[in-house]
């Protein structure tokens, strides 16, 4: 028995011989398995290589905004300073919350800020912010040097004295497995569209 595939010209002329309800049946028909075809994908795509993750409050401003839609994935992804990751983030009501920042240091790093000058330290060097909203002031409970511990991050919100990230005690040193994944761009709203560093 032979499975040749049949050629365009093969597939027009079927298809012309059909009655017009038949043809009209078998176009749905071929729509309908596209669609679903394209519906798989997106569910497979947006399941385990990206997602879509609303920014909520001020803390990175200036490079995301409240209510920015930022694509998010963590395949093939090892934290490193200057990334901007979503993680979990189990607050004292033991309610777990995603929280947006920016990766400053990683394990085995010393973390160290002068507030009264606004800088930030890593391995004794000053870090050059160009993003931040503004130097550093708000110390909330951090007393430094810290080291990072192996498996964790340092994270700090761009507008450092509106952010609650890894000076306060409730949020610490960030465990690697609680990372959601790297921002790698803003998809919405439509006039902030851009690829994030």
């Amino acid at each position: 028995m032979s499975t040749r595939k049949k050629t365009k010209a093969e597939e027009k002329a079927e298809r012309e011989a059909l009655s017009p309800g038949e043809r009209v049946r078998r176009e749905l028909y071929d729509w309908i398995q596209s669609l679903m075809v394209a519906l798989i994908f997106c569910v497979i795509l947006f399941s385990f290589v990206l997602r879509l993750i609303n920014v909520s409050g001020p803390s990175m401003n200036p490079t995301l905004y409240d209510g920015n839609k930022m694509l998010v994935s963590d395949l093939f992804y090892k934290p490193k300073a200057g990334d901007i990751v979503v993680f979990k983030n189990v607050g004292e009501n033991k309610e777990e919350k995603a929280l947006v920042k920016r990766v400053v240091a990683t394990e085995g790093q010393e973390v160290n800020i002068d507030f009264e000058h606004g800088l930030v330290y890593v391995d004794g060097q000053p870090l050059e912010e160009d993003y931040v909203a503004e130097p550093i002031r708000n110390k909330l409970d951090f007393i430094g040097p810290k080291t990072v511990p192996e498996g964790c991050v340092f994270v700090l919100g761009d507008n450092r004295n509106s952010s609650r990230d890894s000076r306060a005690s409730s949020i610490g040193m960030v465990d690697e497995r609680l990372i959601i994944g790297k921002v790698y761009a803003v998809v919405y709203p439509l006039d902030a569209i851009k690829w994030v560093k």
